[in-house]
């Protein structure tokens, strides 16, 4: 089976639909996943605005409320946040470009460092630090996350996604034999939701 998983690593709902896809892929261990970085918001060197940072912040109270992960709240007094993800995208993509499979990795290492550890993912250094940490060489990734071939792939994860008409994030589809594109989920949904969406797609089909 095959599925693409339009997504952003800086994105508190696809945080909290990890463990649901990780479950989900669990219970099909042939399945081919594409990760596609969505891109939440563009490079910007300017620091947050504090009403948006407020709604940030209470949009984490309410994940945690729906979902089974945890945060660190202590990120909005400990960093000066940014409205910038697009880094933290070419930082997957660089990483899935230097090992194969490494895509999941580098997405669960950008967000045990944002939401676990109250690290900051627009800067280089924290996304540097999590390439070593899923055992990349730091000089090669670092040189991978800036360069113009890391860019284009990038460019084409935001077509599929526009493609795809994804609005927000998480986005899972399902692809048939034909290359058809079913969403299974559009926003936040649990496991049993993807099993029941999958199972009428595959009964109607």
């Amino acid at each position: 089976m095959q599925f693409v998983y339009v997504m952003e690593p800086m994105c508190g709902w696809c945080y909290g639909f990890q463990p649901e896809l990780e479950l989900f892929l669990s219970n099909r261990p042939g399945a081919e996943i594409s990760w596609v970085m969505g891109g939440l918001a563009p490079d910007t060197t300017e620091p947050m605005d504090p009403a948006l940072r407020d709604t940030i912040a209470s949009y984490w109270v309410q994940i945690e409320r729906r979902t089974q992960v945890r945060f660190n709240h202590d990120f909005w007094q400990l960093n000066t946040p940014r409205r910038s993800t697009y880094q933290a995208c070419r930082a997957v993509i660089a990483a899935q470009s230097m090992q194969a499979h490494s895509a999941i990795e580098m997405v669960k290492a950008i967000q045990a460092a944002y939401y676990l550890e109250a690290k900051n993912p627009s800067l280089d250094k924290t996304l540097i630090a999590c390439a070593e940490s899923i055992g990349l060489d730091e000089n090669v990734f670092e040189a991978t996350l800036k360069s113009a071939a890391t860019e284009a792939q990038f460019q084409q994860h935001l077509q599929i996604a526009r493609q795809l008409q994804v609005s927000g994030f998480p986005a899972l589809f399902y692809i048939n034999d034909t290359g058809h594109a079913y969403p299974l989920a559009l926003g936040f949904c649990h496991m049993g939701d993807l099993e029941q969406r999958l199972e009428t797609i595959c009964n109607d089909a």
